[in-house]
């Protein structure tokens, strides 16, 4: 059976189901790469709601039949990674002629993983990045989402750990790729 898939802007009224869906994500599909205690320091800060890409219409939700089951978006802004609550965002807008467009915060419910939600997602993703000028994507991959970008012609340009306010140490990767 054909699931029926549809990609739409998050608003802010998503925010708690997106919520949920972050730490449901994190807490299954992580698990395997990453331990308890990064998985916790990680929530809420690495791993979280960034408002202002709702704020920008540039957050996306993947539903079947109004459920999330996906959730991902890109930016026009400095950051590279992080929620609300992470310190030091940088949300001054990039030079699309001379900087990437950040790829951020892509999350799948684990009951939904491996069904190509993550690169429709990624699709429309790189088609708004494409419309408004940029022609280079960045983002800062966890090790589990390393294989999907990769298969979508992202590369590895730095590994590097991000200290998570825990104590604990969170092993990522940075990636770019040139979409134009």
């Amino acid at each position: 059976m054909q699931i029926q898939l549809t990609i739409r802007k998050a608003s802010c009224e998503d925010i708690p189901a997106l919520e949920a869906l972050i730490s449901n994500s994190v807490k299954n599909l992580q698990a395997a790469y990453y331990s308890r205690e990064q998985m916790d320091g990680a929530l809420g800060t690495v791993f979280g709601i960034d408002s202002q890409l709702i704020k920008d219409g540039t957050y996306f939700i993947a539903e079947v039949e109004s459920n999330i089951v996906g959730c991902g978006g890109w930016s026009q802004r400095r950051t590279l990674f992080g929620g609300d609550k992470t310190q030091n965002k940088e949300d001054d807008l990039l030079d699309s002629l001379h900087e990437p467009a950040r790829i951020r915060a892509f999350f799948v419910h684990p009951a939904w993983a491996r069904r190509g939600i993550g690169s429709k997602i990624m699709a429309a993703c790189e088609a708004a990045a494409i419309a408004v000028g940029f022609s280079r994507l960045e983002l800062v991959s966890t090790l589990a989402g390393e294989p999907l970008y990769k298969a979508h012609g992202f590369y590895d340009v730095k590994h590097f750990e991000i200290s998570l306010p825990n104590g604990a140490s969170l092993p990522v990767i940075r990636m770019s790729k040139q979409i134009v």
